[in-house]
């Protein structure tokens, strides 16, 4: 049995799952193509081609006008195709397809706007799934959407549930002020596809269960037939190269492990050069920092997915799967200026190359310094030839604690003169939400770095298209706008993994060893705080109905301490109280700043109970600070005190967000 992991595939086959409708496209082989690692390397049989309906800012239309009003426009919220009225309802249309074709991702900042969610499949008028889009998301739902198919991380929700149909697909909500990603196949015409049933045998929803509990250890390891391992250690001295051979007529790499052993892992793990070369190429099909390889960047960060990752004690693995027809190649040379010492194996397995076996690829590249203004458009990878996407890792480096991702991916497959996928944010696209710097591990997509505060410092994060890979036939273009809340420099590292037939080339130059460094962010300024100030992003949150409060950092705005306190997603009668502290008790004049901008709410406010005046209208056409306020004099005890807040509704101009920032509150005694 080969690593590429058919124990699912074989599981459905021992219950008769799979032969139910023999030589087609059915639920069940695509469940089986969630942990199948092998099919990747071969072009796509029935061959297919993959793209992406999402909520992106329709004014983007001509990359020849690179302006934030046209090609880096960023209203990407509340987008969808059109309105319906289906069996009564109105209805959003997010989808619209004509088959053979099946959905392979569905992603969602805020799912909770979007209400129900319906699937009509082959033009039913009858839903073939109808449920909210928290449910299908957020793993909390019935079966088949389990955890971790369906998860949310970072406040990013997925699924990536097949959801095949074999004519058409129409996807609608209930509500349409969301973000959105729905990514799907389109099958060569004639491919036989049968499509979601609906209601699940007990077959079929033990066949899911299996890929779910697969995935949720993603790390286990099936040896490939015929094993073969070929170990190495090293201890390798400044300047030092070593090569590895594996050998033998038609095998694959299915799996490469390392441990190094450094006293600067960093240094070590991006300045050792790792390059492999299949059968008689004259360069390398695997190019980029032994660390980049595997996934973490810089240094070890510890996360596990499917064909990848970094174990607790620091090794290293990689389960792509690497077929040749005589040999592979392994050359690491360390561009350190200190030893490095490394030590590990490469198993190969049975594999029977054909005229459909495709070579691995990755290959990394850096730039810095990026100034972040004017936007642009940063290449991950340009190839030709035929052959497949199947993911990449970013390692970023930002010297400002705002958000540095806030630039869409647009992938161009094909020579295709507009982006066949369009997204909607940096994050979105590796599948968290929000900017959220908490780190996160999954099968398919990580953050497992970021160090803070906020978005400061280095960030890792990963995305590899398992179940959603993008085949290509003459050419692949990936891109994601630089598009930075702060006018800074940055550094980017990225490395993209692909498969290619024979004779495919890219873009990608000699790796230059001057370029095999970590990008140290200088520290941050202290913030200057006014005097005096009781910060809105200290308080205590005693209570809330609705929404989320966060911290939301920004030196841009002015703010005191460059933060503010921030309410997000609440809706008209959500309250929130927040306990602020009073050193003595007496009677105090209490001043407020907030800030303003254009999809903030109005709001009522009240201190312990007592009316602090009339509701406030928070909207402004761009974001600005208002001056302190008054919120009026009250008698304080000492100790906390309580500041409430409820939204009543917004400004007729305003994006219905009603969100509500306090920068600070400030207390002067009255006598």
């Amino acid at each position: 049995m080969k690593r590429v992991l058919w124990i699912i595939a074989a599981m459905a086959v021992c219950m008769g799952a799979v032969p139910a409708f023999a030589g087609a496209v059915t639920f069940e082989s695509l469940v089986g193509e969630l942990t199948n690692l092998e099919r990747l390397s071969e072009t796509p049989s029935p061959a297919y081609v993959t793209k992406q309906f999402s909520s992106y800012d329709r004014r983007s239309k001509n990359p020849s006008v690179l302006t934030d009003e046209d090609w880096f426009a960023n209203g990407d919220r509340g987008q969808y195709l059109r309105k319906e009225t289906i069996d009564g309802r109105e209805e959003f249309v997010i989808m619209d397809a004509e088959g053979p074709g099946a959905i392979v991702r569905v992603w969602s900042a805020n799912p909770a706007d979007a209400g129900t969610v319906r699937v009509y499949l082959d033009g039913s008028k009858k839903p073939a799934i109808e449920m909210r889009l928290t449910e299908m998301l957020g793993g909390s739902g019935p079966m088949p959407f389990l955890k971790p198919i369906s998860h949310e991380v970072s406040r990013g929700w997925n699924t990536y549930l097949p959801i095949p149909y074999a004519k058409h697909c129409l996807v609608t909500t209930s509500k349409s002020d969301y973000y959105y990603h729905i990514n799907y196949r389109t099958y060569a015409k004639g491919t036989k596809v049968k499509t979601y049933p609906g209601k699940l045998s007990k077959k079929q929803q033990q066949l899911v269960q299996n890929a779910a509990d697969f995935l949720a250890k993603p790390s286990q390891f099936v040896e490939p037939a015929s094993p073969k391992a070929y170990q190495f250690a090293y201890d390798m001295g400044p300047g030092a190269t070593v090569k590895g051979l594996a050998e033998g007529s038609s095998r694959a790499v299915y799996a490469f492990r390392a441990k190094v052993d450094a006293a600067d892992m960093e240094a070590a793990l991006r300045g050792c050069l790792l390059e492999i070369r299949f059968d008689d190429e004259t360069t390398p099909s695997v190019q980029a920092p032994l660390g980049d390889f595997f996934g973490t960047a810089p240094g070890l960060n510890k996360f596990e997915s499917l064909p990848c990752g970094v174990m607790a004690d620091g090794s290293l693995y990689s389960y792509w799967v690497m077929p040749y027809k005589k040999s592979a190649e392994f050359r690491i040379t360390n561009h350190t200026n200190a030893s490095v010492k490394i030590k590990g194996e490469t198993l190969t397995g049975t594999y029977k190359w054909s005229d459909k076996s495709m070579y691995f690829h990755a290959k990394w590249r850096t730039e810095h310094p990026i100034h972040t203004l004017p936007r642009q458009d940063w290449n991950y990878l340009d190839a030709s030839g035929a052959g497949r996407f199947v993911g990449g890792m970013l390692h970023i480096t930002n010297p400002v604690k705002q958000w540095w991702g806030e630039g869409d991916e647009k992938i161009y497959v094909d020579n295709e003169p507009f982006p066949s996928h369009f997204g909607t944010g940096t994050e979105d696209y590796y599948g968290y939400a929000w900017c959220f710097n908490v780190p996160f591990v999954h099968a398919y997509h990580n953050q497992p770095r970021c160090d803070g505060p906020d978005n400061y410092g280095q960030t890792c994060v990963s995305r590899y298209h398992i179940i959603d890979d993008i085949p290509f036939t003459k050419h692949f273009k990936f891109d994601i706008e630089v598009w930075h809340w702060a006018e800074c420099d940055i550094a980017m590292a990225e490395t993209s993994f692909w498969y290619a037939k024979p004779g495919a080339t890219d873009t990608f130059a000699p790796i230059d060893p001057i370029s095999l460094k970590v990008i140290a962010p200088p520290p941050l300024p202290v913030p200057k705080k006014v005097e005096g100030a009781i910060e809105g992003e200290t308080l205590r949150e005693v209570e809330r109905t609705g929404g989320s409060l966060s911290k939301q950092d920004a030196a841009s705005y002015g703010w005191s301490g460059d933060a503010q306190g921030w309410w997000t997603d609440g809706k008209p009668g959500d309250t929130l109280t927040i306990g602020f502290p009073v050193e003595k008790a007496g009677r105090y004049k209490l001043l407020a700043v907030f800030t303003k901008a254009v999809d903030y709410g109005i709001a009522k406010l009240s201190v312990n109970g007592q009316s602090a005046g009339d509701p406030i209208d928070f909207y402004n056409d761009g974001v600005v600070s208002t001056p302190e306020t008054s919120l009026g004099v009250f008698d304080l005890k000492a100790g906390e005190n309580l500041l409430k807040v409820e939204i009543t509704g917004a400004n007729a101009k305003a994006v219905p967000r009603h969100m509500l920032g306090l920068d600070y509150l400030r207390l002067e005694p009255a006598g």
